[in-house]
């Protein structure tokens, strides 16, 4: 089985081949044959997890096997109590309610890199980082759920994927697992 874990960078398709020609995973592991379990947009950034293993793969990616993946985001503003509890209640989308997220305030992470290009800065707002424990997988469910509750996200990060975490990885980084 091959195990690979690649700290994806901002602007990087989750796929091996674009017709278009954007950067893709390709263009980082230069490993045949694995596949990504679960997805990241591609103006997001952080932990994928590939294999060849399908039994591996649909265990961490099917919101049915209830695998956590933990992010960070970085909102705009300042929530308060009232805003995170909404967050660990479940927020409604319009798919429907999302199931409760571990939600607490965090420092901005010590190992965080700078984003390429970075994000737009406004003196007047201030900002503030939020680690985000989901166990389903919609389509860009962190960001739709913060901006839910009035703080939209400016930067987001995955950070695990049930056991496996971006350690030490730099952005287009990979190792094996």
């Amino acid at each position: 089985m091959t195990l690979i874990l690649v700290n994806k960078p901002f602007g990087v398709l989750c796929q091996f081949t674009d017709r278009a020609g954007r950067p893709t995973l390709a263009d980082l592991v230069p490993v045949r044959d694995v596949y990504p379990a679960g997805r990241l947009d591609h103006d997001s950034e952080g932990l994928v997890v590939l294999t060849d293993d399908g039994a591996l793969q649909a265990q961490l990616a099917d919101p049915r096997h209830h695998v956590e993946k933990t992010y960070w985001a970085q909102v705009e503003g300042e929530p308060a109590a009232e805003a995170l509890d909404r967050l660990r209640r479940g927020v409604i989308l319009g798919d429907g309610r999302t199931r409760p997220a571990r939600v607490r305030r965090i420092a901005e992470p010590a190992t965080l890199w700078p984003r390429h290009p970075p994000i737009r800065r406004r003196a007047a707002i201030p900002t503030a980082w939020l680690e985000i424990g989901l166990r389903e997988g919609r389509n860009r469910q962190v960001r739709r759920m913060t901006a839910a509750v009035g703080h939209p996200t400016l930067r987001l990060i995955r950070a695990a994927v049930g056991p496996y975490t971006l350690g030490a990885l730099r952005p287009g980084e990979w190792r094996r697992d």
